[in-house]
């Protein structure tokens, strides 16, 4: 392609929070933009950009036409884990160092006679640095809401329960004594919620508190964009997404991304195929599906942050055993605390012919596989997303940050899931595990979650309110596509 052509392409540059959950929403919609016609540059952090070259190797990362890769420092001490960054200082560190080196990068492009200008920056919400900058340069901003739209509003309520004095708590009794039962009635679009089912952070004696502060901030931050992208459907949560339009009216609900993005987007182009896992995708996982029966198997994987004790993982591996299910366990390197966990060999030799471990697995593939019948998740919103699009019930564990809140909607509003105690005991595992695949409630949810599997469907192809929501998002913050240029 000619200089000539590429300088007429509007060109957008993608910002992601360096979390593995992050950057597969964000690479779908860089991948759905890619397709209609755009010029993408895609910015992670130094530590993931490693991370991805590791993955994926230095082939992939060098781009595709009229997409690149570009990388930050985040400002933490560099290192080679391969293993998901401390979330309080990353957090931390990237409200303090990445405005600079992401303004010096801006300016790399307005110098650059072979790139088009920055059209756009569509940032992940928790960055928001990239509106300051956008607002130097005056360059429209518009921030991703990767979560889900009842997360964001947990926590645009941040403030106003520090300002009725309900956090922070005065002492850690709090955990005990039934005040996260109580119940919050004056949030729009969220009736019946409990304090328990805010995002994590809410739980604190801390008013300093890092991720309490950053992310009520950040929230609230995105209000200032020109416009705002979540990664929902109307139906899903219209009521939440009414009340945050009331605030905020440009906002567009163009998902499930894993769904709209094979709608639009070139199916076999590079970069459609091109997925940003920072661990190393193991193939067998499907390998070992396709010899099970249809429905048989519960998929457990707690997602890219989840950390827990020895016993907890010891609690869940025996309650898998007891449960008599086959299943497939995604056990990252990092899973526990200290990267100590070792699984008892007595549960190895038992399982050994019915149960399948992973370090990592291609999961949008897994949950469509015809033999997948229930997914024990940490209820992360794109474990969500990919779940309800294929129709499989949940055995939810949340971990932390809004994932309360999705477990909460999952359980108690869209009927599709059934709740872990904090605390796992294996009983309590196989108990579940035997009412999710045999049980009256199983069926119940089952059914449930083909129903939503059809609204997804409905929502995400044409005429659809999440591709309508995706059209209107072009036509009215970026631009025609027409204008830009042979494709």
């Amino acid at each position: 392609m000619s200089k000539q052509s590429t300088t007429k392409r509007l060109h957008i540059v993608l910002v992601p929070f360096p979390a593995q959950g992050h950057l597969i929403p964000t690479m779908q919609l860089a991948n759905l933009l890619h397709s209609k016609g755009f010029y993408i540059t895609f910015v992670n952090t130094e530590f993931n950009h490693r991370r991805l070259i590791r993955s994926k190797g230095t082939e992939w990362i060098k781009g595709f036409e009229n997409f690149h890769f570009e990388a930050i420092p985040e400002g933490l001490p560099p290192s080679d884990r391969n293993a998901t960054q401390d979330p309080v200082a990353l957090c931390d560190s990237i409200r303090k160092n990445c405005l600079s080196p992401f303004r010096d990068l801006l300016s790399k492009f307005a110098s650059h006679t072979g790139i088009p200008p920055v059209s756009c920056i569509i940032s992940d919400g928790f960055m928001s640095f990239a509106i300051k900058a956008a607002e130097e340069l005056d360059i429209p901003v518009v921030q991703f809401w990767t979560a889900s739209a009842c997360g964001f509003m947990g926590y645009l309520q941040f403030n106003e329960l520090m300002d009725r004095g309900i956090i922070p708590f005065k002492d850690l009794s709090f955990m005990n004594d039934g005040s996260l039962d109580t119940p919050i009635d004056w949030v729009p679009g969220m009736k019946n919620i409990r304090l328990k089912d805010f995002p994590s952070f809410v739980r604190t004696t801390d008013p300093n508190d890092t991720l309490l502060n950053y992310l009520g901030d950040e929230a609230q931050n995105c209000l200032k964009a020109t416009a705002m992208i979540i990664n929902t459907f109307t139906s899903l949560e219209h009521e939440v997404l009414q009340a945050i339009a009331s605030k905020f009216p440009r906002i567009y609900a163009v998902g499930p991304l894993s769904k709209l993005s094979k709608t639009i987007a070139i199916k076999d182009s590079q970069v459609s195929s091109f997925r940003p896992n920072l661990w190393k995708e193991e193939t067998e996982c499907l390998e070992w599906l396709d010899k099970q029966e249809p429905k048989t198997v519960i998929y457990i994987n707690y997602g890219s942050v989840t950390i827990m004790s020895d016993l907890h993982l010891i609690e869940f591996a025996w309650g898998l055993a007891n449960s008599k299910h086959p299943f497939l366990w995604i056990v990252r390197p990092d899973i526990v605390m200290g990267d100590s966990g070792i699984l008892p060999k007595e549960f190895l030799e038992e399982t050994k012919d019915r149960g399948l471990l992973a370090g990592w697995c291609r999961q949008d593939q897994v949950l469509d596989h015809p033999s997948i019948g229930v997914f024990l998740t940490h209820c992360g919103w794109n474990s969500i997303l990919e779940s309800i699009s294929s129709g499989v019930p949940l055995i939810s564990w949340p971990f932390f940050a809004e994932q309360q809140t999705n477990c909460w909607y999952s359980c108690a509003k869209w009927g599709i899931g059934m709740e872990l105690s904090h605390d796992v005991k294996r009983n309590e595992v196989e108990e579940l595990v035997k009412n999710a695949m045999e049980g009256e409630k199983g069926k119940l949810m089952k059914q449930n979650a083909l129903e939503w599997k059809k609204k997804v469907e409905v929502a995400t192809t044409v005429g659809g309110s999440s591709h309508l929501d995706f059209d209107r998002f072009v036509k009215e913050v970026i631009g025609h596509t027409h204008d830009m240029g042979d494709k």
